[in-house]
């Protein structure tokens, strides 16, 4: 029973089709939301929003403002973040495996 109730908050905090390709490629650095959406050009910008909105309020990434003109925000992976690191190498060993078992 336990092991369902954990992959269950695991899924509320990293489920959806988007937050994980999100977590995929600020592991790799810093992005703006720009660049971000050119990365991913299949989500629209109010996903990608809403995405990186609810990543932020569970503590997976962080959001920096710059006070300038035109405004500039950076998302980054925070720590806790990158504890999804392990998850995310596992996720893409089984998909590389799918795609040759297909």
């Amino acid at each position: 029973m336990q092991f369902k109730r954990s992959v269950e908050m695991t899924l509320k905090v990293i489920g959806g089709k988007w937050k994980l390709v999100i977590l995929c490629h600020l592991i790799d650095g810093v992005k703006r939301f720009g660049e971000l959406k050119r990365e991913m050009p299949d989500i629209t910008q109010k996903m990608l929003t809403q995405q990186l909105r609810e990543l932020e309020q569970d503590g997976i990434i962080d959001r920096k403002v710059f006070n300038q003109v035109p405004p500039k925000v950076e998302y980054s992976i925070t720590d806790y973040g990158l504890t999804l690191k392990e998850v995310l190498d596992v996720m893409s060993e089984w998909g590389l495996h799918h795609v040759e078992h297909s």
